[in-house]
């Protein structure tokens, strides 16, 4: 019996996609990859916008027209945030939310055996799940979930609904799932969560503690996924400057650069808060790029405070921005306040997107002159690799070929449009 994974969504997804998959491998099954006929379709589903949704609904549709006679699973955040709608709607054989993804070959063997549909979407515990979690090593960086659930309830956000409250996983654990990383060749290591920030507040632990049991893998480079500014203290940075594999790149959530729509999105921060984190991380990892996420067209955003978050992009300097038109979940509480035309989103994304490719140049450009060590991700041609930089500049490097997983001094000598040119240093 064959199956295969289609994964949509965050890297927690990810990681919860490579835990399928072993316990589909050590149930005797085979997996063919996602373009392929499989007698199994799993489809692990994200529910963060509309546009996720729908895409759920089209991979699912596809596994169908692909095998009529196939089992078709549906779990994940989709049948979690709205588990009626996800049983009656999907035409899936089988639906079942975000907890024990781990055991889902249990749930297909007993489906093949009596063929009646099943539906479990239990609770969320506050325990971490570890059985439905490994890394995800199929890219040249390694993925590790250390933690899962979010108590922030932003008013746009379904996560909490999702995923539940925050739980973590034991400092032991991340190193040991470090280890096999390593091991198995990675030389840079993402600790990812929905809330990464947030790490170890229920264990009397926070993010360094997670960032040094990765170091103590002896991995060369670690690297932190999405942050919230309220979880960065002052002293939680200077924990932070003590990880000498720490990559000076950090991807700090913004949402808004108005005080007044931060405030009815139920953000936790201020735009001056943000502005002293950021100057710290600065002050701390010099040459340090710090991105972001911000959402336009929140309901009720005017002009003026779409304006000033125009302005504060600016002012901050983002090495890069990911831009999303609002997109209404039901279930949340912006889903009932006054709502932005969608042409007027639609508008307001492309003028801020416009502005984000201008500071993505302009920070590719303070590059020129440098020398950093670039991971090469994977030859591209003869003529060049492509890679990423400590600081999560891409480069591509010019010269002799390299493989995957390479580390390479760099000597950057020109930027182009969002990227960096190099060579060998010495060379």
């Amino acid at each position: 019996m064959t199956f295969k994974i289609i994964t949509l969504g965050c890297k927690l997804n990810y990681c919860e996609s490579a835990a399928i998959a072993e316990g589909f491998l050590a149930d005797g099954f085979e997996r063919v990859p996602d373009g392929e006929r499989a007698d199994v379709c799993i489809i692990n589903s994200c529910a963060v916008t509309g546009t996720a949704v729908a895409k759920v609904r089209h991979e699912l549709s596809k596994c169908r027209r692909d095998n009529p006679d196939g089992v078709a699973v549906l779990c994940g955040c989709y049948p979690q945030s709205y588990p009626e709608e996800a049983a009656l709607n999907s035409g899936a054989d089988i639906v079942t939310g975000n907890a024990g993804k781990g055991r889902l070959a249990e749930t297909v063997r007993a489906f093949m055996r009596d063929r009646v549909k099943t539906v479990k979407i239990t609770p969320l515990g506050r325990e971490f799940d570890e059985s439905s979690s490994v890394p995800d090593e199929d890219r040249t960086r390694a993925f590790i979930k250390a933690e899962d659930g979010c108590d922030r309830f932003c008013s746009y956000c379904i996560i909490p609904t999702a995923r539940g409250r925050v739980r973590s996983l034991a400092p032991e654990k991340i190193t040991e799932q470090a280890v096999r990383c390593v091991r198995h060749g990675h030389r840079e290591i993402v600790l990812t969560g929905i809330n990464l920030g947030c790490y170890g507040q229920e264990l009397g632990l926070t993010l360094s503690d997670a960032v040094k049991a990765v170091e103590r893998s002896g991995v060369e480079r670690i690297r932190l996924s999405s942050l919230e500014p309220e979880m960065i203290t002052d002293e939680e940075i200077e924990k932070l400057k003590t990880v000498g594999t720490l990559c000076p790149h950090f991807h700090l959530s913004l949402q808004s650069g108005s005080d007044t729509v931060l405030k009815r999105m139920n953000r936790k921060y201020d735009t001056e808060r943000y502005r002293h984190v950021a100057d710290r991380l600065r002050e701390t990892f010099p040459n340090c790029s710090i991105t972001t996420d911000i959402i336009v067209g929140f309901p009720d955003e005017t002009d003026e405070e779409f304006l000033q978050t125009v302005d504060f992009v600016r002012e901050i300097g983002f090495a890069k921005v990911h831009v999303f038109p609002y997109s209404l979940r039901k279930g949340t509480i912006a889903a009932v306040m006054n709502q932005v035309p969608p042409s007027v989103r639609t508008d307001r994304a492309k003028m801020l997107n416009a502005v984000a490719k201008e500071l993505e140049v302009k920070f590719c450009d303070k590059q020129r002159g440098t020398v950093q060590t670039v991971l090469i991700e994977k030859p591209q041609s003869a003529q060049y690799s492509h890679g990423f930089t400590e600081n999560y500049t891409p480069v591509r490097l010019y010269g002799a070929e390299f493989e995957r997983h390479t580390p390479v001094r760099t000597e950057i000598f020109a930027s182009r449009d969002g990227y960096c040119l190099g060579r060998a240093f010495g060379e």
